[in-house]
């Protein structure tokens, strides 16, 4: 601590201490889960959320490791089949954002309320999870049955900008739907 200081804040570089920001009315905000044991865009995703003040929760069947940052949450599920699915989709509901490539899970999640994104950056919406859950199951039973199907698309450049573009873009959406309540309650 400094002298003449009375806070300490953790030295980090992809986080600033905290500004001073408008009280909010929201006793929950936004958490972004992370289903992290195969998420090549964990980095991007500390940066959003330091950038927007949100909470981080990664998720992973055992240890991992995140960065030292009072807002990122580091949750060892545990090794059971679907463990840190199953923690995500208990917690994850409205105004919270689920970053997965596991369709049963995105699924289970959207029918919470959450918004959630792959992390090439394709949005899981409830128009759009049905079809998808029906192509992977269906892929699933075709591969159990010896056929070769190939594998999903290799994980690109264009992939991370599009995720984080994505990702951006669901926090603003979300902050403006939150921010409408209380615009209307003033007027």
């Amino acid at each position: 601590m400094h002298p003449g200081s009375s806070r300490c804040f953790p030295k980090h570089p992809l986080r600033s201490p905290p500004k001073s920001q408008p009280m909010t009315p929201f006793l929950n905000p936004t958490r972004i889960y992370v289903d992290a044991d195969a998420c090549p865009v964990k980095d991007e995703i500390y940066r959003v959320a330091a950038r927007h003040g949100l909470p981080v929760s990664v998720v992973a069947g055992n240890f991992i490791r995140v960065p030292q940052d009072p807002m990122i949450e580091r949750v060892a599920a545990g090794s059971g089949m679907d463990a840190a699915d199953d923690w995500i989709a208990e917690r994850a509901g409205k105004g919270d954002i689920v970053v997965t490539s596991d369709i049963p899970l995105a699924s289970r999640c959207v029918k919470a309320g959450a918004e959630v994104i792959a992390p090439n950056g394709k949005p899981f919406t409830e128009q759009s999870i049905g079809m998808t859950l029906a192509v992977r199951n269906l892929m699933t039973d075709l591969r159990s049955s010896g056929e070769v199907t190939g594998g999903p698309k290799s994980f690109a450049p264009r992939d991370r900008s599009a995720f984080l573009s994505a990702l951006d873009q669901t926090i603003r959406r979300i902050q403006r739907q939150r921010a409408e309540p209380s615009a209307q309650k003033q007027s």
